[in-house]
């Protein structure tokens, strides 16, 4: 199991963090999505390390920014 934490900036609400959480979700090997909207965090937890491309990619496609 791999665990990878990023920041994402933009998330104002709940349904932000839906939609993170759903983006974030659908990338192949994820088994866990935890998104702190208080802290901008995002925590992804999959069964092998997941390409950091692809996780960045989803948060954008969610409407939001990855930072760091």
């Amino acid at each position: 199991m791999s665990t990878a934490t990023y920041t994402v900036t933009g998330m104002t609400c709940g349904h932000c963090v839906n939609a993170v959480t759903e983006e974030v979700g659908a990338v192949p090997g994820v088994t866990a999505v935890d998104v702190d909207l208080a802290g901008g965090g995002l925590t992804v937890t999959s069964t092998e390390p997941v390409d950091e491309a692809a996780v960045r990619a989803a948060v954008e496609e969610a409407g939001y920014q990855v930072t760091g």
